[in-house]
């Protein structure tokens, strides 16, 4: 379940205590027989930090933003902590950038810690880790967030909380509109004009991130129920409620969809007409013969875009070798290459586990 601000919080900053009690009670009640596990991802923490602060609304500079959030997310934390206790559940803070996620080894420890807090009978609670997020690293929005932590601890429902009771054909203030019950795709709802964040001031996201949320979960096989936080029981028992988005797509590998959907490319690199065809529609590593050009400055491991001759992105993947080192193995085979500088180059620049396509 993802929780945004403004379900949490006043209208001035701070942390409302009887809404959280109340979100509480709902994800208490609902795992408490057993046989059901709750992740909850939980906005709020800059939003905390602001009264504290002296701060009137959200700041728009990252620098004030990280500070509110390393005052907020202690309270927010806190106000979990002491309210889960009510029913003797114990709660565990983790905190996630994009490199957590789509680098190999940083996913798998984060894929690690939920399963044994889960193991272990822990309810955890994720937010970014918006102290030290660099805007290079940030994901934006935890209604994305939530459907990559709901892929990743393959979850059987992703819940969206909002300010509003669903999606509708129009302004949900305007007469006339009506909620949308269900999504079979994305086509059902291309004549929908979707609004962004509320006039709170203390959110990042709005319908239109969940919208993007839904879509990006519906397509890794996860339903998606969209609903109001007073309604949140009912999204949990089942009860028709909200906007029920169908599954589109099939479970793919966990840290693709991060690559594709949380990965922020540092570089590009722009490949030949065969390299092109080898990545998208031979799902081949990208070997430096097929490596026209290089762009940005990046290292090992970063992920980087890559790009046919027109400039058009075609995939994304991790990158094996600095930009600088780049430019002197353009054009040429591993095998010369190992011959020449020694075998730490006999290798692809991208591999194609480590690669996803963009357009097929």
């Amino acid at each position: 379940m993802k929780v945004g601000s403004s379900s949490l919080t006043t209208a001035s900053g701070g942390l409302d205590a009887d809404r959280v009690d109340a979100l509480v009670d709902v994800l208490a009640k609902s795992r408490s027989g057993g046989e059901r596990e709750v992740v909850l991802v939980s906005s709020g923490a800059i939003a905390a930090g602001l009264a504290p602060l002296g701060l009137r609304r959200r700041p728009k500079d990252l620098a004030r933003q990280q500070a509110a959030a390393s005052v907020g997310q202690g309270l927010l934390v806190a106000r979990y902590t002491a309210s889960f206790a009510r029913y003797g559940v114990r709660v565990g803070q983790v905190l996630l950038t994009t490199d957590d996620t789509s680098r190999r080894a940083h996913h798998r420890n984060a894929s690690r810690t939920l399963d044994k807090l889960l193991a272990m009978g822990a309810l955890p609670v994720v937010n970014e880790n918006d102290t030290v997020a660099t805007d290079e690293i940030r994901f934006g929005d935890n209604d994305r967030l939530a459907a990559l932590v709901a892929h990743l601890v393959r979850a059987d429902l992703l819940v969206l909380l909002s300010d509003v009771d669903g999606l509708y054909d129009g302004d949900p203030a305007a007469p006339g509109t009506a909620r949308i019950a269900e999504v079979a795709g994305p086509a059902d709802i291309e004549h929908v004009k979707i609004g962004s964040a509320g006039k709170a001031g203390v959110g990042t996201g709005g319908m239109v991130t969940k919208v993007e949320a839904a879509r990006i979960a519906a397509a890794a096989g996860i339903p998606v129920v969209l609903t109001s936080a007073s309604q949140a029981a009912d999204a949990l028992a089942g009860r028709d409620t909200g906007t029920y988005f169908h599954p589109t797509g099939r479970r793919s590998a966990d840290r693709l969809l991060w690559l594709q959907h949380a990965s922020a490319p540092r570089g590009a690199l722009t490949l030949d007409d065969g390299a092109v065809r080898a990545v998208v529609e031979g799902r081949k590593s990208l070997l430096p013969a097929g490596i026209a050009a290089v762009e940005g400055e990046f290292i090992a491991g970063d992920p980087v875009e890559l790009r046919d001759t027109a400039g058009r992105a075609v995939a994304r993947g991790l990158v094996n070798f600095d930009a600088k080192e780049l430019p002197r193995l353009f054009g040429r085979s591993t095998r010369e290459l190992a011959r020449e500088l020694g075998p730490a180059y006999e290798r692809e620049v991208v591999h194609r586990d480590d690669l996803v396509v963009l357009h097929p």
